[in-house]
């Protein structure tokens, strides 16, 4: 290609050509305009308007499944693009269920007209109730009885800290089947009976093991006491009972608030529980198309077990009519998960391979390799993501590549505001500090 300047020299011969064309010369990057059916998301800047919808392109063969990884830096636009998106789509007859793990939701919430389902344990002012076992009638008896061994597994595994031993997954099986109520089998159990069975196993689980009731209960002793901390432990009162009436299915936006875990050991557990109630509302109405937010969703892809659930998960995004869309700051958080050719780091492989749109915004030099490698991207792509500004993201779409600037209208400026409780705390405590510190802060700002 000519330099600039010689193209600006006398006599020089210019071309136009429309981005469709010129994208041959710009190869990796392609104009948005084909997506006419969609939310507005912002501005193609190689072309016009950039609209998507999973489910437009899927019916039109654009996408073979419908879910999503939102990728980047703090700061650079992630939230506030993932809840205009969600409010966008509400517009359309969607359903949001969102694990918000920061408690960041509320303007969100409440531009939509509902509350945000505030988690806590008891030791700390909760009151509402979720049961993770209660799947609905979807499905026949077997299989909603391995569901919810997949669900126990991904919180043991998550509360463990390991994978369960083949003793204890049996001993899991057995008293989760013991636990379901004979008499009514469209009841789901609670925590509490699986607990209770797995400290007191039945005779007819020892036999069905091949062993004594004392030995069962002794191998599965430490999925128990795991199990009972969501009980009786430090974090009863969210899953230990059956899920509270005061919950809204039929509301636009369903979202769980677990800031009072967050940054502990606990966080992983409550988002797997709260998960698996999402697969409960999803087998109930597969005609409702859902958007399901996994915010910092590290938490659970760095443990083997629940990494397990939620490939799982993904794999019956289709024929849930769901959409399932991941949060992350970085993928090398997944690869730390273990060596390359591990399990788990095979896993988040295989999970991505399952997401078709991933949208990438500014990575540190240092993430290219492992987002490059893990993305598959090709040269062109790789360079673009190093140097895009605040709010403009690669968009990979199926085969094809958008550079993207999204787009927040003056009505969605306080639903994307992340910072309002940063600023709240600087301002109590200015009031509580006085007139200096007030002075030093506004010079900070």
């Amino acid at each position: 290609m000519p330099a600039l300047s010689a193209l600006r020299s006398p006599g020089a011969v210019l071309h136009r050509a429309t981005t469709a064309h010129l994208q041959s010369v710009y190869p990796g990057i392609c104009e948005g305009r084909g997506f006419s059916r969609g939310v507005y998301i912002g501005r193609d800047l190689h072309g016009g308007s950039f609209t998507y919808d999973p489910w437009e392109l899927y019916n039109a063969g654009l996408l073979t499944n419908p879910n999503m990884l939102v990728l980047g830096q703090l700061g650079l636009g992630k939230s506030a693009l993932v809840k205009t998106y969600v409010y966008r789509q509400l517009v359309f007859g969607r359903q949001a269920l969102m694990l918000d793990p920061k408690g960041e939701n509320g303007a969100l919430c409440a531009a939509c007209g509902v509350s945000p389902v505030v988690l806590r344990p008891d030791g700390e002012g909760g009151g509402l109730r979720l049961n993770p076992l209660d799947l609905g009638l979807a499905g026949d008896l077997h299989t909603r009885l391995m569901e919810r061994i997949r669900i126990l597994s991904a919180v043991c595994g998550a509360s463990l800290g390991r994978p369960l031993t083949p003793e204890e997954r049996l001993a899991l099986e057995l008293a989760t089947d013991d636990a379901t109520p004979r008499s009514r089998w469209d009841i789901a159990p609670t925590l509490r009976d699986v607990v209770e069975a797995l400290l007191h196993p039945s005779s007819g689980a020892a036999e069905a093991a091949s062993t004594t009731q004392d030995a069962l209960a002794a191998a599965s002793r430490s999925v128990a006491l795991d199990l009972r901390r969501l009980v009786d432990g430090d974090l009863c009162g969210m899953f230990d009972g059956e899920t509270s009436a005061a919950i809204d299915l039929a509301a636009p936006l369903v979202s769980f608030d677990l800031s009072a875990v967050y940054g502990s050991t606990a966080l992983p557990i409550l988002m797997a529980c709260v998960g698996a109630w999402f697969q409960g509302v999803l087998a109930g109405d597969p005609s409702t198309k859902r958007i399901v937010v996994l915010d910092e969703a590290w938490a659970l892809l760095s443990n083997l077990e629940t990494a397990q659930w939620l490939r799982a998960s993904y794999k019956l995004a289709r024929s849930q009519g769901a959409q399932y869309l991941a949060v992350l700051h970085r993928l090398t958080d997944l690869q730390a998960a273990g060596s390359a050719d591990s399990a788990q780091v095979r896993l988040v492989r295989g999970l991505i391979s399952d997401t078709e749109t991933v949208v990438c915004y500014a990575q540190h030099s240092g993430e290219l390799p492992a987002t490059r490698e893990l993305l598959q991207l090709n040269d062109e792509e790789a360079r673009t993501i190093s140097g895009l500004g605040r709010g403009v993201a690669l968009w990979r779409v199926g085969s094809r590549s958008y550079l993207v600037r999204h787009w927040i209208s003056p009505q969605e400026q306080a639903i994307c505001d992340t910072d309002q409780r940063m600023r709240e705390n600087l301002r109590e405590f200015r009031e509580t500090q006085g007139s200096t510190v007030v002075n030093s802060g506004d010079r900070m700002s």
